[in-house]
Order: C-alpha cells, then structure tokens, then sequence
C-alpha cells in the first residue's frame, strides 16, 4: 500500500519526491528496520527501493541519528505546522516530536544611560533565541525541553531553559517533573513570548525569586533563572476547564540563607468567567488577538520560602503574593479590547537586620529582594482593518513600584504593536517616560516564532 501510495504521488508529480524541499535522504538499516534520515535528495527511484526492502547506498551526514520507523515517512514528508511548534512528526499512533524556534531582538535607548552619564545609551540587544522540542512517549506522559541564550548580553551562551517530564492524565491531575516555570502571576506565566508587551519584565513590577538570576548558582544568590527552578509542579483544570489550579515545590533559594535546605511552595489559582482560555499546561497568554472570544480572567498566586531571603548570618522568610486579571473583549467589527491588571505584595519577616532589595553578586551569599507593593495596568486596542501584512495595536501602560526600603519608581508607556501573525509575528515600538526619575527611553522590538 505505502508503495502504491508513493506511486500515484509520482504520478501526479515527478517534482515531489525529485527533489525534496527538506532535502531529506534516506537510506535502510536492515538490521533494525528502521530509516535513517540524511541530509541529500531524495530520488524517485531510491524512495521504491527502499519500500521494497533493497538496499540503497547514499552518503551520510551528522544527522544521520534521526531513526525513526518507516511508517513515519509520509508524515515528514506533508508535516504541518502547529500552534506552539514549527512541526510535528509522528512517529506512530502513539508517538511524536514537536520542533519549534522563537527570537526576539530589540534597539533601546534612555536618556543620561550612556557610558559618560549624560546622553542616550544606543543598544541593540538580542533578548531571547529559543530552540523548542516537545514530544509524547505514551498516551499519558510526555517530554519538553528547551533551551535559550540566558547570558544574550555577554556572548550568548545556550542554556538550557525547560527540561520537564510530564505525566499528563486527564484535565484533573496532572504531574510536571525537572526545570520549569514557578507557579506565578499572569506576566510569568506568558513569559516574553506571550505578553501582550514587548518591555513586559524591563519597565514591570519586581521580580519573582526565581526571575532574579540570568543563570543558576549554588552560593547563595540565585534560586533559579529565567522564572524557572528545578522541581514538581501539579495542576489540572475542574469545573468544565474554568477552574485552573497549579501547585509548585521547588528548590528555591540555593544555600546561603537557606541553610536547612527549606523547600520553596508555589500555587497559582484562576477562575474564567467567560470564554475558558486554552493554554499548554498552566501556561497563560497576555492576549489572544480576539481568537479566543470574549475573556474574563481572575488569578491569585502566592510563594513561600522559610530562609529564602538574607544571609546566612541574617535569614529572613519570604513571601510573595500576587493578583492579576485579563479582560478581552471583541467588538462588533471584529475590533479588539484587551486589559492587563496585576498586583503584587512581597513581605519578608523572621529576619534580625534589614534584609537587601536586591540580589548579592555572585560569591556574596546574599539574596535580596523587592518588599512591598507594586501595580501593572494596561489597555490595547487591535483594529480590525489591516495595514499591508499585519494588524495595528495602540497602547498604553502604567507601573508603580513602591517599596519599603527602596526609592519610589513609576513609569509610563505608551506603543503600538504591528501584529502580523499573533505571538508568531510582531514588530512593537513604545515610549517609556520614568516619572521620578524624570527621563525618557524608547524601544523598537521584533519578535519571530514558528
């Protein structure tokens, strides 16, 4: 059948299998009957042979550990682009493996920012370049892995980001185990891929415990990177998907502090009042371009750690609690409101001294972060019309940070989104004006997935 199939493919198109766009080649590995796919051309008559088990010689390359069964071939060969990947191949009923890519690269300048202190720094930043894998074993468990250049400013090293093993059950309970997000506020969840903001972690509210370090350290200064940590995290969905729970342990702060080795506790709980917002896991998005109907969203997040702030000499415990909101709303003419609300109260106690705002350099073992209250409001508004290849989304955003032991800092911003396919395709520039500081900064960013 497989051989008839390819045949009449033939038939209808000598070009198809001539010369394959991906280029693929395929050679047979009688021993274990499987195929390996190597870079090269795939010819018509190569193709026959090998479905009527004859051996066919074609060199080989650094990607020759590709094996996958025969009966994937057809797949690869028509793969279809899907929501969080750029591909899926499958490899039988029950297996598959997703691969996607994500970049976001920005210019920024701010007033009295330069080296000098007086004039507008020049900055042309690449923020994020992500390799994705995603793939399913079984029925019920299932592998991510990603990774990111966690250190863009000084080099670009890749790292890895997402390492999760995921024993998914049914939309009740549901099991995450490796390197992941923490249960947090919405703007965690989205991660900058997903925000409705290109500048949604560089002019927001404070950072989680595990959103403070570039890269993970074991001295005392670091528990985590990147939003994520090493851990468990279990969440599931109830009363028809409206009800969306996630609760996390974690390891948290590494040492110093934490001398007992006290676990981090996170959980995130969120009810929809309208349209039920579909999202991998208890990921979230900070807008849905009006694809996913009308959403009235309301989360609650809180994380503890006993010792997760401080010094050895004077631990504190921490506590962060956060509520936020997401208000979507499709206007008659296909026009689009989006709100983004989001409130944060951070608390240390415990401690004989006052603990640091910030975090210590590397070797310092000090962890120090943000007390007190912080707010993060915006409104969009993407018109329906489009302009060329995409659509216009003007908006505007304020962010109050006031902390208990740190100066008062608020900043306004205001931008437009050009959003030519969603989360995959979006060009911003934004305005930033830092009202106590009195200075001004813009921002150009681009941002590509597939």
């Amino acid at each position: 059948m497989a051989l008839a199939a390819i045949r009449q493919m033939t038939d209808e198109s000598n070009d198809v299998l001539s010369g394959l766009p991906l280029q693929l080649i395929i050679t047979t590995a009688k021993k274990t009957g499987c195929i390996l796919f190597n870079a090269g051309v795939l010819s018509k008559s190569s193709l026959e042979g090998l479905l009527m088990n004859k051996s066919i010689e074609e060199p080989t390359s650094r990607l020759n550990n590709w094996r996958l069964p025969g009966m994937v071939l057809v797949t690869l060969l028509t793969a279809t682009s899907v929501a969080h990947a750029g591909a899926t191949f499958k490899i039988d009923d029950t297996k598959w493996v997703s691969v996607g890519a994500g970049l976001r690269s920005s210019f920024s300048a701010k007033e009295n920012a330069a080296p000098n202190g007086t004039d507008y720094s020049n900055n042309f930043n690449l923020d994020n370049i992500r390799l994705y894998i995603n793939g399913q074993i079984h029925k019920y468990i299932k592998v991510e892995f990603n990774t990111d250049c966690q250190t863009c400013g000084n080099g670009g090293e890749v790292r890895v980001l997402d390492a999760i093993g995921k024993f998914e059950i049914n939309p009740y309970a549901n099991l995450w185990v490796g390197r992941m997000l923490v249960p947090a506020e919405r703007r965690e969840m989205n991660g900058p891929f997903y925000s409705a903001i290109y500048n949604v972690f560089a002019n927001g509210t404070p950072f989680e415990p595990a959103d403070q370090n570039l890269t993970v350290k074991s001295d005392g200064t670091s528990a985590g990177s990147y939003g994520r940590d090493d851990g468990a995290t279990f969440w599931g969905a109830a009363a028809s998907g409206r009800l969306q729970y996630a609760f996390g342990f974690f390891r948290g702060l590494r040492y110093g502090a934490n001398n007992n080795g006290n676990v981090l506790f996170a959980q995130r709980v969120a009810y929809n009042f309208l349209e039920v917002e579909k999202n991998p896991g208890y990921y979230t998005s900070g807008t849905y371009y009006g694809t996913g109907g009308d959403i009235l969203t309301v989360g609650l997040s809180n994380i503890y750690q006993e010792q997760g702030v401080g010094t050895v000499a004077n631990p504190g415990n921490f506590r962060g609690t956060s509520a936020d909101v997401l208000f979507e709303k499709v206007l008659p003419g296909n026009g689009v409101v989006t709100l983004n609300g989001e409130y944060k109260n951070y608390g240390v106690d415990g401690n004989k001294l006052p603990i640091p705002t910030a975090p210590g350099v590397a070797g310092s073992g000090t962890f120090g972060l943000f007390q007190g209250n912080a707010f993060d409001v915006s409104a969009m508004y993407l018109f329906p019309q489009k302009i060329g290849i995409g659509k216009i989304q003007p908006y505007g955003r304020y962010v109050d940070n006031i902390g208990n032991h740190v100066s008062h800092q608020d900043v306004f911003e205001g931008g437009m989104n050009y959003v030519i396919d969603g989360h995959n395709a979006r060009v911003s520039l934004s305005y930033q004006r830092y009202l106590a500081a009195e200075l001004n900064g813009m921002t150009l960013g681009f941002q590509w997935q597939i």
